[in-house]
């Protein structure tokens, strides 16, 4: 090492320092005024350089620089001795970690007189940054735009619109107006939109606080809320998005067998109105179209994407038509009859009755001429040749019998008549009133608030089709939240503008016409549209295939994303992709929305989804509620129009939503998370990802260790903190390790009963450098076998050169705040006869000493290894041997093991030793009455002895009987405070 004082090497080095990046941090203390010496770490022969230490550095100064001698990460520099020849701009943005880590290990262990100046000069150089994923980070950024390189429009704002304007928006919206009135089903709309707004704003957040790969929604609450909440969320999810899929599919098949082609299409039966005829229809017709749309799932997501916006213009089409039929109503409403008989309620006639001839057979007479010829007229053949009749009067007329418009447009302003809701049960025509199927229209199944609001919500739950396929968006932060909320807000524009609309337009009559058995079956929203009312058929049944292909898209790789996390592991195979798309989770996903379809009930799909979906949506808000309000520093999301407050609510409506639309759904939906959750839980899911509940058990453990570290526990409070010492043995042959006494986990399993922690601590003789590789290995085997003994407690391996101080600073310094060890729990020493000299013995009684001068108990368990395991039950007794200064700690030993099953049969016996002079009887009186107040049973021995036969030291600790006396006077405290205890 050669030392210099140069003044032109000192300028040098300024001028070095001067000439570094401007992203540096310099501290200057007052040393750097004195003279510096530089340390040359080349060697004599070397020249100044770069890298060097100078004294002024050493005594306080400190720069934070761009290094200029690094080795390039790509190996492109070369490197002779320390010289490195690299310029600035062969220099790489990110360095490996690694590369600087194993230089700074290497320079620990050498054995050279610079090693400390060397790790110095490559700290004081460092330059480097951290690599999440350093395999991710060397891969060309074509290869990652080859695989995701979807923007926000096509890649989650318009799959987001397709999926949300699904099935109910054509064949179910102009119903709920007519059931519910136009103020109840703006409630509804609201309700649900905000709901889901509520959660885009939630998946906002989240997804802006990180890259989001493949698995949207699932990623987000799994990395936030764990695994077991994660996985069992996740699989809901994936079968809402399945079952939707299934609902999408025999809603289209519905628009094309009741109103596209109802003759045409039919394969058998007399009547696709029958329910049972329709339901077969339905799975007939929906299997087939399931293996069309699978078939374009699988080609692969690129061939979907195309075809997708051809569905999505022709919905956009409809809509339009839809707002166009709205505006001509104003000046020519289309002409669409309807008969209505009586008032008060008015029945609707079904127009099969009148042979889809409205403004023919519609009229109050007995007879209609046709021609030449007379014949009974088909309106009055079905009401007034029944015995039940009300309508028809004793001179062969029916009473208020009128043709009316049902649609009569803007023109004819009909919001106020709808304003009001009419709840049905199945087979009336308004509350209370029966009506006759056979000839008017009735409702088929009850209605009420709570059933229309599970109705209705599966059409705003495809706010998730963006983030299903975050793995295909070219930027997931950016995209998801934009294209999602940009999604919600445009539909739910429109759905309340529908539903001003259509109730401004339309008879409230026609509106309860489920099926449009009034007007020949057809679609009041296509009956309204201009110019045509089959572009409102086809683009309503565009839209339905359009929603399932893009749900059945997204689907399987949320599937794929669940089992490449391993938490089920039956669901593992589902992980694998063919040519990117994965093909198993596809397959399975086929069958489960085939399931759906042979269920074939719109109405019953609609409500089961609702639960999966609501409980997806509630973890959401509650994943980002649980982050805000911990504050994690984490958690930096870059979309700032986020609350707490609002995440909260969108809990509570989920909640709400969930059990106003079908409580015993909602409880099947819960049953079935916390199924999966315990299932993930017992399992025991091995995934570490920072999220939200476990910071939620590190704020309220520091909450609680602050409470608990306020004051010292009360007696009624205390209980047996342990920290037991075990000894482990090294097998040199196969490097394994084994514990010397591990029945005393056994003993210490016995105990739990007290609801105390439990430390199994062991010390590692040695210096830390030398064995700290063996402490992991050791801390694993204490956690293994603690777990073997069904022991719930924490593992601790100490390294230090001496047992003794290794024993002494884990009893003084082990626990945290409040929860410090109260109990020291060491075996007695085997050996300790034939080895006096050695630790055996005097380590053990300094170990004792360290113990009585922290204030802490000692349990010396002696012959542990004869020790009962958890399958030895015993039968016998418990014998205590009273001293008194033990504080009762033996009592409650023997109360604590009796607790547990292996001594639940043994009796507990108490024996005391007195003096032949003492009053045994009143002794034992007295014992016993202590016992009672302490609510112990136990069997009371007082063991009368001379004095020779008693040590010096037990005479000393218990049989003073003054002491003795006092000592159960002072036990004698007052009853309630005793039952307190």
């Amino acid at each position: 090492m050669a030392i210099s004082s140069d003044n032109s090497e000192q300028q040098q080095e300024m001028s070095t320092l001067s000439n570094r990046s401007p992203h540096h941090v310099s501290f200057i203390d007052d040393q750097h005024q004195q003279r510096q010496t530089t340390v040359n770490i080349d060697g004599p022969s070397s020249g100044p350089r770069q890298g060097s230490i100078s004294a002024g550095e050493k005594s306080g100064r400190f720069f934070v620089v761009k290094p200029s001698d690094v080795p390039d990460i790509n190996g492109n520099d070369k490197v002779n001795g320390s010289n490195i020849a690299t310029t600035e701009s062969e220099k790489t943005p990110l360095q490996k970690e690694a590369d600087i880590s194993v230089k700074f290990n290497e320079s620990i262990f050498e054995e050279t007189d610079f090693a400390a100046r060397n790790v110095l000069d490559q700290l004081y150089n460092y330059k480097g940054g951290i690599v999440p994923n350093a395999a991710e980070a060397e891969k060309p950024s074509t290869a990652r735009q080859s695989s995701a390189n979807l923007g926000t429009i096509f890649g989650v704002y318009l799959p987001c619109v397709q999926n949300i304007f699904g099935v109910i928006v054509f064949i179910r919206l102009f119903w709920l107006i007519g059931i519910a009135g136009v103020l109840q089903t703006l409630l509804i709309v609201i309700m649900c939109s905000s709901c889901t707004l509520l959660t885009a704003i939630s998946m906002a957040a989240i997804a802006t606080n990180g890259i989001v790969p493949a698995g949207g929604a699932y990623f987000m609450i799994s990395r936030s809320l764990g695994p077991e909440f994660g996985g069992a969320v996740g699989i809901l999810f994936y079968l809402g998005n399945t079952f939707a899929a299934s609902m999408y599919i025999v809603g289209a098949i519905e628009i094309v067998v009741k109103y596209m082609c109802p003759e045409t299409c039919r394969l058998f039966g007399n009547d696709v109105e029958i329910p049972s005829v329709a339901f077969n229809h339905y799975r007939i017709y929906g299997t087939i179209l399931l293996l069309m749309i699978g078939a374009c799932v699988l080609i692969g997501i690129k061939f979907v994407t195309k075809i997708a916006p051809l569905s999505l213009f022709a919905v956009l089409l409809s809509l339009l038509c839809i707002y166009a039929g709205v505006i001509k109503s104003s000046f020519s409403p289309p002409d669409l009859p309807i008969c209505l008989v009586g008032s008060n309620p008015s029945h609707l006639i079904k127009s099969s009755v009148l042979n889809n001839d409205v403004m023919t057979y519609c009229r109050p007479d007995k007879w209609c001429y046709e021609g030449n010829k007379t014949k009974l007229c088909p309106l009055y053949s079905s009401i007034c040749n029944k015995s039940t009749n009300t309508l028809c009067s004793k001179n062969d007329y029916i009473e208020n019998v009128r043709i009316e418009q049902g649609i009569p447009g803007l023109k004819n302003w009909q919001l106020s008549e709808n304003l009001i809701s009419h709840y049905r049960r199945e087979g009336e025509i308004e509350r209370d009133i029966r009506g006759d199927s056979s000839f008017e229209v009735v409702a088929q199944e009850i209605t009420t608030f709570l059933i229309l609001v599970g109705i209705y919500f599966p059409s705003v739950t495809g706010i998730m089709a963006g983030s299903n396929r975050s793995g295909d968006l070219r930027d997931p932060s950016r995209s998801i939240p934009r294209g999602t909320i940009a999604a919600i807000i445009t539909t739910s524009i429109i759905y309340l503008s529908n539903v001003i609309f259509l109730a401004s337009c339309t008879h409230s009559s026609l509106l309860r016409d489920k099926f449009g058995d009034s007007i020949n079956k057809q679609l009041v929203v296509a009956a309204l549209a201009w110019p045509n009312k089959w572009v409102i058929m086809i683009g309503a049944f565009c839209s339905t295939v359009g929603a399932g292909l893009q749900t059945l898209t997204g689907a399987p790789r949320l599937l794929q994303a669940v089992a490449k996390d391993d938490l089920i592991p039956i669901l593992s195979p589902f992980a694998k992709s063919y040519r990117g798309e994965p093909v198993p989770a596809l397959f399975l996903t086929l069958f489960i929305c085939e399931c759906g379809i042979l269920i074939a009930d719109l109405d019953k799909l609609t409500a089961l989804l609702s639960m999966f979906f609501l409980l997806c949506y509630g973890f959401v808000n509650l994943a980002c509620a649980l982050q805000t309000i911990l504050k994690a520093p984490s958690w930096r999301p870059r979309f700032r129009f986020y609350h707490w407050i609002l995440s909260l609510m969108g809990v509570l409506l989920c909640i709400s939503i969930m059990f106003i639309a079908s409580w015993y759904f909602a409880l099947v939906a819960m049953v079935i998370a916390i199924v999966i959750y315990k299932f993930i839980e017992y399992k025991g899911a091995e995934k570490e990802w920072g999220d939200g509940i476990r910071g939620l058990s590190m704020s309220a453990a520091r909450y609680a260790l602050f409470r608990v570290d306020e004051a010292p526990p009360h007696t009624k409070n205390w209980r047996p903190q342990l920290l037991a010492f075990l000894n482990v043995q090294r097998n040199d042959e196969d490097e394994s390790y084994a514990l010397r006494h591990p029945r005393l986990l056994n003993f210490l399993y016995q105990l739990k009963a007290g609801q105390g922690f439990v430390v199994a601590a062991s010390i590692l003789e040695g210096d830390y450098l030398d064995k700290y590789q063996f402490i992991e290995p050791i801390r694993l085997l204490l956690k293994a076998s603690l777990t073997q003994a069904k022991v719930q407690g924490f593992a601790e391996v100490l390294a230090t050169k001496d047992a003794e101080d290794g024993i002494s600073a884990l009893i003084q310094t082990e626990g945290l705040g409040g929860l410090k060890p109260n109990t020291i729990v060491i075996c007695w020493p085997v050996n300790w006869k034939k080895d006096y000299e050695a630790y055996t013995a005097d380590s053990f009684i300094r170990t004792i000493a360290i113990a009585e001068a922290r204030r802490c108990a000692v349990i010396v368990p002696k012959n542990i290894n004869n020790f009962p395991d958890s399958k030895e039950i015993q039968d016998g007794t418990i014998d205590i041997w009273w001293i008194i200064h033990d504080g009762g700690l033996l009592f409650l030993i023997a109360f604590l093991l009796k607790r547990n099953k292996v001594w639940s049969r043994c009796r507990i016996r108490l024996f005391t030793v007195a003096q032949l002079e003492d009053n045994s009887v009143e002794m034992k009186k007295d014992l016993e009455q202590y016992m009672y107040q302490l609510r112990i049973e136990a069997e009371v021995n007082v063991v009368e002895m001379d004095n020779q036969e008693i040590s010096a030291y037990a005479y000393e600790r218990t049989l003073k009987l003054a002491e003795r006396v006092q000592l159960l006077k002072d036990l004698k405290l007052h009853d309630k405070e005793l039952q307190l205890q």
